[in-house]
This record gives structure tokens, sequence and C-alpha cells, in this order.
């Protein structure tokens, strides 16, 4: 049998040495790198690793696209599939420092959490994006409005960044999100306490939400927090928490808790692209569908 093939795409200096190491351990008996690569790039790459193979063997070759870029990275995975050329077709996956996979874990935890807890689904609740203009951010608050919520990107350095990404999710997904100055401490409260979901992706070791704005969101569901490194995203929300119960009765997700469930989700859509005997075209929305499965 043909070995399994994995082409990995970064338009940056290195390739995360996480994403080689998982796709080696979900079968791929080769996965090669390329780096500093362009959007103009794609096509030819993608075009030499659909025809360096017969078509019975096509579907054992893949494509990883990385970088730490979501809108770049969805640039060059539209790119690739329309390189894609029947009968050589080829397997893609997009997923830029993680950041698909880490949203849709962080956001079907949330989900499960908000109805165990609160017997409630993401449809029409009111959600706010700390760390918005990031990839995790990003991706997420699009995941939320996808599902029907009603999402506000927070800008820590003012308005201007998230509302070009509000202006991007309407344009590339049709759905309508907000954005909303979150700048100074009392403007990242005033949202806290006009939200019943937090999502807090916002850069590691830097507290987003305190133990004090916490409490003082009584209308608060579900909070949850992406960043491993200390201080944590959220005061009084720890690691490993899962649904902790919280002053003034909301409930908090932990950074390795959501960890847990983006490290099956990438490993097991890795594994289903190695295995699947079609091409598949895989990014966050498939990476969302498999997280809701897991947890």
């Amino acid at each position: 049998m043909a070995k399994l093939i994995l082409h990995m795409l970064s338009p940056l200096k290195h390739m995360s040495p996480f994403d080689v190491n998982m796709a080696l351990d979900a079968g791929y008996d080769s996965v090669t790198p390329y780096t500093s690569v362009t959007l103009e790039e794609i096509e030819p790459l993608v075009q030499d690793a659909m025809f360096s193979r017969s078509p019975r063997d096509a579907v054992r070759t893949g494509v990883f696209i990385a970088g730490k870029d979501a809108i770049q990275a969805l640039d060059m995975l539209e790119k690739a599939k329309k390189t894609l050329l029947k009968p050589f077709e080829i397997s893609l996956f997009a997923d830029p420092a993680g950041s698909f996979t880490t949203a849709a874990a962080m956001v079907a935890c949330v989900e499960k959490v908000l109805k165990e807890k609160k017997k409630r689904t993401l449809s029409g609740t009111k959600v706010v994006v700390y760390g918005a203009t990031g990839v995790v951010g990003f991706s997420s608050a699009v995941i939320a409005a996808l599902e029907g919520a009603h999402v506000t990107l927070a800008g820590y350095n003012g308005p201007e960044r998230v509302e070009r990404a509000t202006q991007e999710i309407k344009k590339r997904f049709g759905v309508e999100t907000y954005f909303a100055d979150a700048s100074d401490p009392e403007k990242v409260l005033n949202l806290l306490v006009n939200s019943e979901i937090a999502l807090c992706a916002g850069r590691a070791g830097v507290q987003i939400l305190s133990a004090a704005d916490i409490s003082k969101a009584t209308g608060l569901l579900v909070c949850a927090d992406v960043n491993a490194v200390p201080p944590l995203g959220i005061e009084g929300v720890g690691l490993h928490d899962d649904g902790k119960e919280l002053p003034g009765g909301s409930y908090g997700i932990g950074a390795l808790a959501i960890g847990n469930v983006k490290y099956q989700t990438e490993f097991r859509l890795f594994k289903k692209m190695a295995t699947s005997d079609a091409p598949l075209c895989i990014d966050f929305r498939d990476a969302f569908k498999l997280a809701r499965e897991l947890v």
C-alpha cells in the first residue's frame, strides 16, 4: 500500500513541532514541512502533491495549512481547494497555530456546561470575546455566531481592529457580530456585566478578568479561559476546572480542560484525514462538530 504523506505549509519561518508530532502520531508515514510559503505558492505546491501520485493513491496524500493568521489560513485553504482536480483530489486541513481546534474545543466545552448547568443553548446568548483579534478569539467568535449567539468582539487597544474583524466575519460567513472598546478595566467590566458568556483568548500570562469582575457579573452564565501561563486569564478559574461554580453564580472552564478536548480534536482530525477513503477539506467548522462529540 502507498505511504501516507502529509505536506505541511506555513507562511512562518518555522513549522509548529506540536503539529508535526500530532500528524506523525496520527499515522502519517512522512511529514514534510514547507515554511515561508506565500499565497501564490499554494497552487504549484498542491499541484505537485496531487500529480506526483496516481488517482488511486491521491487520497493518501494530505496538505496541512499552518501559520498564525486565521484569515490567511482560510485564504490558503480556499486557494488549495480551487487547485484540486479530479481524479487526483487530495485532503486539506487548516489549523493555524492550533487556533481552529482550540476555538472549537473552547466553544464546545462552554456549550456543554451551558446545557448541563443552565439548561441553555448557545443560540440567543450574549457572548463577549476578549482577545478577539487573535486567531483563537476570532475563530471562537465565528463559531459562536454561526450557532446563533449575539457575539461582541472586545478590543483591548480600542475598537478599530475588532471593527475590521466583524466586517471580515460578515463578508466571509454571512453572520453579524459586534465590536466594543475594552481598552481599560472599566470597559472590560462593563462588557462582562452585560454578557452571559465570556470567552478569554488573550495573550499568555495576562489576566483579563479578576475575581472581583466575575462576582459583579451576576448575569454571567459561563466563562472560559485558554491561557495556561500564570497569571491565568480569569482569576479564580483553575487550569483543570470544567464547570466550577464561581461567585455570582457563573461556571468557569480552565485552559487544560479545554486543551484536553483540543488535543483530541486535532489528533482525531489528522487520523480521520489519514484513514478516509475520500478526500476531505477540514476547517474550524469540522473541528467544532468533532469537539461537540468529544465533550
